[in-house]
């Protein structure tokens, strides 16, 4: 595909926000500590393009991050995903929306007892699907335009959530109940799936950064047991058959929403590799504190801090800049590092005064020697 209408990239900038990202994962030399805001949609919409078109468009969508991520001066690197890959190749339709990311049309199954009928698809069956004609696409594009900016990623989601896609939400919290066994079995056919899509990516690129997590496994929706039955084991089993099939070595956890009674229980069950970032949404309706996630998990791995999501519609640049503040000075001795982040995907229609707040914040109290 030909190259879209965006100017050159900046060499100088992404050296240096190459060097502060490395900074925070394997130490060495750095300006301040990184911000990441999760950027999807909202960097199409800040170009001049629509919801719908960055998804529709996943070449466009991946320049579009690539270049408000140098806008904003944020992460290194161009990337494009939506919150269920695999999901069409076991069977769910994805209907596309004009302000949020496709959503399924509804579940494949309605009983329990159509659970055996679903089959995990094949590694090849994959690579006919339309997941990977997109990441393809997608990746094809960064490697010919953003060279500097490709950093190949398997996205194995969260087993829990697109387990439950597979028969619903509402049944899925139902059979947790009272068809513990068929719901457990529909969790592990979507992990299974993901371990064939990182053995895919990992054969056509040799290597793949693994982002998984928690979301729809929150403490809203379940309570700590049922997370410790059936999300702790299933996220563990899932990174490890990513790593074996040949993904990683960098793991990103991603945990949105509110953790506040399970986050304890992952701390000793997941796999740490030595580029392991944890991420936490929330503590009950507030974001989850930097210094709690740095004395749970600083030892194990780089910890990614959030910033309310919830507030960059409504709140001013001021108090983003004050809360990115405080979690910083919270955060910013964990040992193995500190990176600031967005809860979870930034806003799409975000006040861009806001990130720039964020990365204000970074420079005042994150500069690295002055604290």
């Amino acid at each position: 595909m030909d190259r879209l209408d965006f100017p050159p990239m900046d060499q100088v900038w992404f050296d240096r926000a190459r060097r502060r990202y490395a900074r925070a994962l394997i130490g060495g030399e750095g300006d301040h500590i990184p911000v990441d805001t999760m950027m999807l949609s909202h960097a199409a919409v800040v170009c001049g393009y629509s919801i719908r078109e960055f998804y529709e468009q996943p070449e466009l969508g991946a320049h579009c991050v690539a270049y408000a991520n140098q806008m904003y001066d944020l992460l290194p690197m161009a990337r494009w995903f939506f919150a269920l890959p695999w999901a069409t190749e076991l069977g769910l339709e994805l209907r596309p929306m004009e302000v949020t990311a496709p959503v399924p049309v509804g579940p494949i199954i309605s009983d329990p007892s159509q659970v055996d009928q679903i089959e995990v698809p094949s590694v090849e069956d994959l690579r006919r699907g339309r997941t990977f004609e997109l990441l393809k696409r997608t990746n094809s594009y960064i490697q010919e335009h953003l060279p500097q900016m490709f950093t190949p990623i398997t996205y194995a989601s969260e087993p829990l959530g697109g387990g439950a896609e597979l028969c619903g939400m509402e049944n899925f919290i139902m059979w947790t109940l009272v068809e513990r066994d068929a719901a457990k079995r529909l969790v592990r056919i979507y992990a299974d799936t993901c371990i064939n899509g990182a053995q895919l990516m990992a054969d056509e690129y040799g290597f793949a950064s693994i982002t998984t997590g928690a979301v729809f496994a929150n403490s809203d929706i379940f309570d700590p047991e049922t997370l410790k039955d059936m999300a702790v084991e299933n996220l563990r089993y899932v990174v490890n058959g990513c790593l074996r099939a040949g993904a990683g070595p960098q793991v990103f956890y991603h945990f949105c929403g509110n953790h506040d009674g399970d986050y304890m229980l992952y701390k000793d069950q997941l796999i740490y590799t030595p580029f392991t970032i944890m991420q936490i949404g929330y503590n009950g309706r507030e974001a989850f504190p930097a210094d709690l996630l740095m004395q749970e998990f600083g030892r194990n791995c780089t910890i990614e801090a959030s910033v309310d999501t919830k507030q960059f519609l409504t709140a001013s640049p001021a108090s983003i800049y004050e809360q990115s503040c405080r979690q910083i000075v919270l955060g910013r001795d964990s040992p193995k590092g500190f990176i600031l982040c967005t809860a979870c995907e930034v806003p799409p229609f975000s006040p861009p005064g806001n990130i720039h707040a964020m990365v204000r914040a970074s420079e005042d109290v994150g500069t690295y020697g002055s604290w």
